[in-house]
């Protein structure tokens, strides 16, 4: 039996600790947050088993080591800020605790969000004995287990990977982000960015866009964007000729974007107001609808998957691997909607990974560097089933 520490209290925090309650290798979980209120929500609304709660600020070292001490897990699951990283893994090597979160880490007052600050840590938690697991969410996560098992099981070597995300749910606002609206802002607002032959290609932000068929779905027009697993994909899987990301916005979710940015409330930068300096997208998120508060009326399905190409035996191998995942049927589950749902079931079960020593070795690590085998074993009963099609063609247009 082993115990589990999750910390932040989101809506990705509710599906992991909903997931994780039903998992009987765990015995005794802590759910901690800034935000007792919302701990407590949380742990009311789940019955198989007793959820102990704490108030936390995960920016605070000492008093983050104090309570792991005081709790003693066996993994601490950061479902946080990605702010809060970086503190995080510090208290668990003071406290001698294996880590996991689903993104990676970013600076407050910077939007560059890049690895190479939490692989700064590998040899910390080498010599500590304790494993680190980072981006075990959906994506970045299960598309790199996803791109891990097409490589030991399809592919002798991988050239092109897409990487598609569709979210063709509607929750009837007018605008709203699907996952902390600063965070997401941020993301989108960046400038393009995809692997080429060995270099990294920046283009403006969401400039490249074309249609693509996603299964029972059908045609959406999907955007290159620059997502956080290009990073470590292309590190780890050297054959790699070219890496892209797509994610689909609609045209309405597009118009708004627009609006904020020329107004300039996506600024991250700080403003005076009468004095008092304002951060405008900080506002913005005041202002926005809280996304935990769109399950109740969420309806369709999300599409997140991975197209590669490259060589099999000899010859030219296509392979598609992706899961559907339901807005309504996830919220009837565990009161949440899809996407908190498929970030959510794949960090519960990479805990379950590590707690029970099948991902357990010291370092830090991305989730394509482990076995991907067995985690996909028990994703599908943990409620996100998936689906290959070998063969299948690339959706994408080539230039």
């Amino acid at each position: 039996m082993a115990r589990v520490m999750v910390v932040g209290a989101g809506g990705v925090s509710r599906v992991v600790t909903h997931k994780l309650a039903a998992l009987e290798e765990f015995d005794e979980i802590l759910l901690a947050s800034r935000t007792l209120e919302r701990c407590t929500q949380i742990a009311e609304s789940i019955s198989t088993k007793s959820i102990q709660t704490a108030q936390l600020d995960a920016d605070n070292v000492p008093e983050t080591v104090k309570l792991i001490k005081a709790f003693r897990p066996d993994i601490l699951v950061n479902v946080a800020l990605p702010y809060q990283d970086l503190s995080l893994m510090d208290a668990c090597l003071e406290a001698g605790v294996n880590y996991l979160d689903t993104a990676n880490y970013e600076p407050p007052d910077n939007p560059k969000f890049e690895y190479r600050w939490q692989w700064a840590y590998q040899e910390r938690f080498f010599e500590a004995g304790l494993t680190a697991i980072l981006g075990c969410g959906f994506d970045p996560g299960v598309t790199g287990i996803f791109t891990a098992y097409a490589l030991k099981h399809h592919f002798d070597e991988i050239h092109e990977l897409d990487i598609v995300d569709c979210n063709a749910g509607t929750h009837g606002r007018a605008f709203a982000t699907n996952f902390n609206p600063e965070i997401n802002i941020r993301e989108i607002t960046q400038p393009g960015r995809y692997y080429e032959k060995g270099e990294w290609v920046t283009v403006p932000p969401l400039s490249i866009h074309q249609p693509v068929a996603y299964p029972e779905i059908g045609d959406r027009e999907s955007y290159l964007l620059y997502h956080e697993e290009l990073e470590s994909l292309v590190k780890h899987i050297p054959t790699l000729k070219r890496a892209r990301f797509w994610m689909t916005f609609s045209e309405n979710y597009l118009m708004y974007l627009r609006v904020l940015e020329t107004l300039g409330l996506t600024r991250i930068d700080p403003i005076d107001y009468e004095g008092t300096p304002v951060v405008p997208l900080k506002l913005l998120k005041k202002l926005l609808p809280d996304p935990s508060s769109l399950a109740a009326t969420y309806t369709g399905q999300t599409s997140i998957g991975c197209h590669l190409r490259g060589i099999k035996n000899g010859q030219p191998q296509q392979y598609y691997i992706y899961n559907n995942c339901d807005h309504a049927k996830s919220y009837q589950e565990v009161g949440a909607q899809a996407i908190s749902y498929t970030t959510g079931v794949p960090a519960a079960l990479g805990a379950l990974m590590v707690a029970n020593g099948t991902w357990q070795k010291p370092g830090v690590f991305n989730v394509e560097q482990l076995d991907p085998d067995p985690f996909l074993e028990r994703l599908g009963a943990m409620g996100l089933p998936w689906h290959e099609v070998i063969g299948q063609a690339s959706p994408f247009v080539e230039e």
